[in-house]
């Protein structure tokens, strides 16, 4: 095979070398995986971050907690003082009733300041629960991601071998003029050395030939090229 015939299967089997070989770099750099890793350790360090919120939160409700237990205690003895005939002072029991007063409304406040911990620790025990949930999945999504790359690599590894000796009869097969040329353009183009030429567009360039030209090139002898990009064109 000394024309053109050949090469455009040549260059369909280079193209796909080339995705083959791009996309082994790809999984080699390991970007997919890399991504998948972040994921999960932002979703791990986002459930630590919640838990760390859960415990300053827990630590607060018991500090009022007791804070309140002591108020209760301090204002049950208060009371009993006030009732139980120990005091007969009116200024003294006045003062009593001023510090049961004073107890009760400080009461009430650390009250309602436990009241807001308790619905902080409600939100945040339903933000862990959701974020466990997503971590769990990133994790599964890392394992699985690392698993299919070195499944995919083997594939990739198979097949680029099977091309390359698929190429290497191809190869033999063309005028070795017309395989420097071919190349040498695809060096210079980005991969594609050859392309079809189909209802009159070069498929290298998508330029759309003239009728003048077409014509010039079906009578003209040896290889065709695309006077835009300059590839060579096999006519189908």
């Amino acid at each position: 095979m000394n024309g053109t015939e050949g090469l455009l299967e040549l260059q369909q089997t280079d193209s796909s070398i080339d995705r083959l070989e791009a996309r082994r770099r790809e999984l080699e750099a390991g970007e997919e995986l890399r991504a998948a890793r972040i994921r999960a350790e932002e979703a791990d360090n986002e459930v630590g971050e919640l838990r760390l919120a859960l415990d300053s939160v827990e630590r607060e409700q018991t500090r009022l907690d007791a804070e309140i237990e002591s108020l209760s205690l301090k204002q049950q003895a208060e009371e009993k003082r006030l009732f139980d005939g120990s005091v007969t002072n009116a200024k003294e029991l006045e003062s009593i009733q001023a510090e049961v007063g004073g107890l009760k409304s400080r009461r009430g406040r650390i009250e309602d300041q436990l009241l807001e911990q308790m619905e902080k620790r409600e939100n945040l025990e339903g933000r862990i629960s959701s974020a466990e949930s997503e971590a769990a999945k990133a994790r599964t999504t890392l394992d699985t991601t690392g698993g299919d790359a070195a499944r995919e690599l083997e594939e990739i590894a198979s097949t680029l071998e099977e091309k390359a000796k698929a190429r290497a009869e191809l190869a033999a097969a063309i005028d070795p003029d017309l395989l420097e040329l071919y190349e040498d353009l695809r060096r210079q183009k980005k991969g594609v050395g050859a392309a079809a030429l189909v209802d009159g567009v070069c498929q290298g360039c998508h330029q759309k030939l003239s009728a003048m030209e077409l014509d010039r090139l079906k009578k003209s002898e040896g290889v065709k090229r695309c006077e835009y990009c300059r590839r060579i064109l096999i006519f189908t």
